[in-house]
């Protein structure tokens, strides 16, 4: 693809699917072999979900959220591939990614972007570390031509793990984690590397252009086979992805009773790589196992700030849809309290986890080998938790405030029998103003997102996606300033007194664990921003995030 000075070529919707044919990726979804992924029909709703990525890209009103100037060419690229280096482009990608979500449900190209901002980190750590160049340039080719070409790029991190209880080179099989096979491996005169293994749990594989291998753990010395961070495309030779329909699986996708989950979905494929070769100029490193933890806790904190904005635009789909059930069904939240508290509750639990997003961008923090920004982990890693454990609470004051018509109701073939339509039509109708169809539909949505095959698969995604609670719960307390909480209260107990009888500030002990982790405070700059920091400007008015 040709691109200009200062602006590479951005896609539409119609050319990302065009532009899934020039790749012949071996896949296979329900045990059958896909000839072509841009017109397999399992897997229509995961690409519908990207095309709008790319379309909201070209929406003028949308263009300043969607887009922005990528610092090290100057060019505009997708907000989705661009390298974060300001609190502004935080919070633009939050907002971003939420706009996006309120109308798949998930976008998924959002892991191009948080694996991308991982990736430069830890090649400038590299690059530090080793008093070299070469790690950092060789990622910013790549970086540049993703960006020119507009691709979206999967995350391969998750290993298939065999033996939780043991390292990856004590595995039975040492294909349960992917590995370097070759690190002096020679095709058609290009030197590189030979990996084999499985990665598990790779959003979006069958449509990707291109996948981002990445460690999935932190690793030992004797791992060191293991760490591998480099770049494959979806039909490289030797790579097969087995995946799961996008969407809701079974013959009635065109009828109402998948009335989301027909439109938009997300495939996951497990990757199996069979000596894969890869070019040097798509690995970023090999075998630099001290540098897997900071890999995978960038890319940790970077994807759980995204979902977020992710589950934050799911949770909009459940306001808006649970309102239209109070409407259909004649009741006004006004003067129900009931309907009232459960529809308040639903706003509190989404808009309590984007708030943590929104404080995870403020306070984030300059990465001081890359320059990338980094969201805060304390706030980052308290939003994800509070949307993985609240989830299922957003589904339960989805169905408070809907009644049990959303499972209850005559499937949809019924809207067309001649022999119960009209009858149906008329009984089951509630408010005189809302006609019966709008009152079914919105049931069949709630249905859909909430208690049929699409709410299960989003339970466990907002679950596991990103790691578990339990990894969330670690990072919190890593990096909580627990220490400083402690010094405030033993100031307060007089537990050192100054000459003038103040309390004085004890000297802090290294030694002493529990005071390990302290900060300044958040309010002042010398604690938490640069002075003069740039905050999130010139995003649309507020009625966009509704998709106004």
């Amino acid at each position: 693809m040709n691109a200009t000075a200062q602006s590479p070529h951005l896609m539409s919707g119609a050319d990302y699917r065009e532009s899934l044919r020039r790749y012949r990726p071996r896949v296979f979804v329900d045990g059958r072999r896909v000839e072509s992924v841009a017109d397999e029909r399992a897997l229509q709703p995961g690409i519908n979900a990207i095309a709008l990525t790319y379309d909201f890209a070209l929406r003028p009103a949308y263009a300043r959220l969607m887009t922005a100037v990528q610092h090290t060419s100057g060019k505009t690229v997708n907000r989705l591939s661009h390298i974060d280096t300001s609190s502004a482009d935080l919070l633009n990608k939050l907002e971003a990614v939420r706009l996006l979500c309120q109308e798949t449900g998930c976008a998924q190209r959002y892991l191009t972007h948080d694996a991308l901002n991982a990736i430069g980190q830890v090649c400038a750590r590299i690059d530090d570390a080793n008093g070299t160049t070469e790690h950092t340039a060789r990622f910013l080719n790549y970086l540049h031509r993703i960006q020119d070409q507009d691709l979206t790029l999967g995350v391969a991190m998750t290993d298939a793990k065999g033996d939780r209880s043991r390292r990856p080179h004590e595995q039975a099989n040492p294909d349960s984690y992917l590995h370097i096979v070759d690190d002096n491996a020679m095709l058609n005169g290009q030197r590189g590397i030979l990996i084999s293994g499985a990665k598990a749990i790779v959003t979006g594989a069958p449509y990707m252009h291109e996948l981002l291998v990445m460690p999935g753990r932190a690793m030992g010395e004797q791992d060191a086979a293991f760490a591998v961070c480099c770049a494959v495309p979806v039909d490289a030779p030797g790579l097969t992805i087995v995946a799961r329909p996008a969407g809701r699986p079974g013959e009635k996708l065109e009828h109402g009773d998948a009335i989301f989950s027909r439109k938009y979905g997300q495939s996951t494929g497990v990757c199996l790589f069979d000596r894969v070769f890869v070019p040097l100029e798509n690995v970023f490193y090999a075998g630099e196992w001290a540098h897997s933890a900071h890999l995978t806790h960038s890319y940790a904190t970077h994807h759980r700030h995204t979902c977020i904005g992710a589950r934050a635009g799911f949770g909009d789909l459940l306001i808006g849809a649970g309102a239209l059930m109070c409407e259909a069904n004649g009741l006004n939240p006004d003067g129900h309290s009931q309907l009232r508290d459960s529809m308040v509750e639903l706003i509190t639990i989404t808009e309590s986890f984007f708030a943590c997003g929104v404080a995870a961008s403020v306070y984030a923090k300059v990465d001081e080998h890359s320059q990338t920004f980094m969201p805060d982990p304390v706030f980052a890693n308290i939003g994800k938790l509070l949307l993985a454990t609240k989830i299922y609470d957003m589904h339960r004051l989805a169905h408070t405030v809907s009644g049990g018509l959303i499972v209850t109701l005559p499937g949809p073939d019924e809207d067309h029998n001649p022999e119960t339509a009209a009858r149906l039509s008329d009984v089951l109708r509630a408010n005189p103003d809302v006609p019966y169809e709008q009152r079914i539909q919105a049931a069949r949505l709630i249905e859909d997102l909430t208690a049929g095959y699409q709410g299960g698969w989003y339970s466990v995604i907002s679950l596991h996606g990103g790691g578990s609670p339990a990894a969330m719960k670690q990072e919190i307390w890593r990096n909580y300033p627990v220490g400083s909480k402690v010094e405030l209260v033993e100031r307060l107990l007089e537990r050192g007194v100054a000459a003038d009888g103040s309390p004085a500030a004890a000297p802090h002990d290294p030694d002493r664990a529990i005071t390990r982790n302290r900060q300044p405070g958040k309010c002042c700059d010398t604690g938490c921003t640069a002075p003069g920091q740039p905050v999130m400007v010139n995003l649309p008015a507020p009625g966009a995030r509704a998709g106004t």
